[in-house]
């Protein structure tokens, strides 16, 4: 397979935050670094923290405004040759189809979550069709995009996110005695808190906390994020009696957050809308259990219930309080087998198998 000069339009990379900015910088190192691409020119929207680019990409400044963003992408493409446009987003499909076009590159669209699941508008939905391949976070944000696109189903394909080598299991006793959680049971969610996106499920598991500890249970909700849903979820606190075991710490830089993990004794995030879940991959690698709902895509990133705890939503209260009982597994064990299943050799073999469905499409 030679190897290829790909444009990529993203809302974030490389200094961006968040899931989907982390789910492109694994996907495009993992390109260049595997010798599948000679070239990656990337065009974000946004790339708000400093940040190293591997040999072999390039990133442009970030461009906010559409029109901004529109010329920007339109200049990178302009004055050489690629083969290959990678949209990172549904929402910058058209921009990407039309560059494709006007290039004469094939074209895929990356999908994620929510954003993919109801049916698009014309445009987009048109953009996705004329696609060469899509690619989807998991099998339900798969089946989403199959429900409202016409589209050749092996044209849709599930490559799902990967964990870092940094996610391993270590000592977390240093940041728990540093924020006074020695002795407790720690509970711990990571994730935006977005009012827009109340989907989380931090606080189903806020309202949860009074029966576990009315049961015996000394135990810290600890939450890594930020958001403008956080008022609600202070108050939410402060209404259902547990403000002194809530912490809401804010966002975190990388160091804390892996610290973070290992000296949790259970992740919890109960979420109804997870294109995939990156968070439950990265506790679990760290050796720290992770409980979530059996809906979307957080089925994927916990191993259908065999990497993670799988419970329907009416029965979250009673699981939580019964993981709560349980001994803690081996750490090394279970971040051998999230490794296993999404580590760097299956997510680069997953991409060597997506460049060559992409020759086959004709």
């Amino acid at each position: 397979m030679p190897a290829l000069k790909i444009l990529a339009l993203v809302t974030d990379a490389f200094g961006g935050r968040g899931g989907i900015a982390q789910y492109n910088r694994d996907l495009l190192s993992t390109l260049v670094q595997g010798g599948m691409a000679a070239s990656v020119v990337v065009v974000p929207r946004a790339a708000p923290d400093p940040a190293v680019l591997p040999a072999g990409l390039t990133q442009g400044l970030p461009r906010l405004g559409r029109i901004a963003y529109a010329l920007a992408a339109m200049r990178a493409a302009v004055g050489q040759r690629f083969d290959v446009v990678l949209c990172g987003h549904l929402y910058m499909a058209p921009l990407a189809w039309l560059i494709a076009r006007l290039r004469g590159a094939k074209l895929i669209v990356q999908t994620h979550g929510i954003e993919a699941w109801p049916r698009p508008a014309r445009v987009r939905r048109a953009a996705v069709e004329a696609a060469d391949l899509i690619l989807c976070v998991s099998r339900y944000t798969r089946a989403r995009v199959l429900g409202w696109a016409t589209i050749a189903p092996e044209r849709v394909l599930v490559l799902p996110n990967t964990v870092g080598e940094i996610f391993a299991p270590g000592d977390g006793s240093a940041l728990r005695a540093a924020w006074g959680l020695q002795g407790k049971y720690v509970l711990l969610c990571v994730g935006r808190m977005d009012a827009r996106e109340r989907y989380k499920g931090q606080d189903r598991t806020i309202a949860a906390i009074p029966k576990l500890v009315a049961a015996g249970h000394d135990l810290t909700y600890v939450v890594l994020g930020e958001g403008d849903d956080l008022p609600r979820l202070q108050s939410l606190a402060r209404e259902t009696g547990v403000a002194d075991r809530v912490r809401f710490i804010g966002a975190t830089g990388l160091e804390i957050l892996v610290a973070a993990y290992r000296m949790a004794d259970l992740f919890v995030m109960p979420s109804t809308g997870e294109g995939f879940g990156i968070a439950f991959l990265e506790a679990m690698a760290c050796g720290t259990p992770a409980l979530g709902l059996g809906v979307a895509g957080a089925r994927d990133a916990l191993g259908d219930g065999e990497l993670g705890i799988l419970v329907a939503e009416p029965e979250f209260e009673a699981a939580l309080a019964a993981t709560l009982a349980r001994a803690k597994p081996d750490a090394q064990a279970l971040r051998a087998a999230v490794r296993g299943r999404f580590g760097p050799e299956p997510f680069s073999a997953g991409v060597r198998a997506v460049l060559s469905r992409l020759t086959e499409v004709t």
